[in-house]
């Protein structure tokens, strides 16, 4: 399964780069392909889910390599005026607009508040590892449109936990979602804490330890 996602990674790059192409159409393309909707070339649809997963993660880890505390505070205008408002505004629009369809076709699409507010969440987000991923290779994230682009991503990443909270909420009473809202702020601030104050001093520690031993393989 492994080896067959690979060569099709492979094969998808090679046309889009002669195509003069993005690379990243060439893994969405092949992943399309031979997934379970199209030639359903591999079967194994839960192995094919955790190697996406683990995918994912890694994609992630590399990007949050070129982002660090300070360059988040330098970029705050830009996270959380940029970033928010972009957020705020669509949610609005598609909710509206969702709310709206619903009314004038109300016997063919029957849409609440709650459903049109969660499609929003969803239409509202975007891609980080994919946009990143596509500007880091046109050389463009240090350029001006570049870190505003990286302003709106990085407040989007920020606003899917609350989104992640807020929708499985939206089918409870406005008590249980006051309750579960308020558990999940406490949790995530307990998290930040922890990351931020004694996370980077143990790994501090600890990456001077590994460093001592001389070990490329340890590293």
């Amino acid at each position: 399964l492994t080896l067959l996602y690979l060569l099709a990674a492979v094969l998808g790059v090679v046309v889009c780069r002669s195509l003069k192409l993005p690379p990243m159409l060439g893994y969405l393309a092949a992943g399309v392909l031979i997934g379970p909707h199209a030639l359903a070339l591999a079967q194994n649809s839960e192995g094919v889910r955790h190697l996406g997963e683990f995918g994912v993660v890694f994609l992630m880890f590399a990007i949050g390599l070129e982002f660090s505390l300070p360059k988040l505070r330098a970029m705050r205008r830009q996270v959380f005026g940029l970033g928010l408002a972009q957020v705020v505004l669509s949610m609005l629009v598609v909710t509206g607009v969702a709310l709206a369809l619903a009314h004038l076709v109300g016997g063919v699409w029957e849409m609440g508040w709650q459903s049109a507010l969660a499609l929003s969440g969803v239409l509202a987000m975007s891609s980080t590892a994919i946009v990143v991923k596509l500007m880091a290779e046109r050389l463009e994230l240090e350029s001006e449109h570049g870190r505003r682009v990286m302003g709106v991503l990085l407040f989007q990443d920020l606003a899917v936990v609350p989104l992640l909270v807020l929708i499985p909420a939206l089918d409870s009473t406005g008590k249980d979602m006051a309750v579960s809202l308020g558990w999940a702020a406490l949790k995530a601030g307990v998290l930040l804490t922890l990351l931020l104050v004694g996370g980077q001093r143990v790994m501090r520690w600890w990456l001077t330890l590994v460093a001592r031993r001389k070990s490329e393989e340890l590293f």
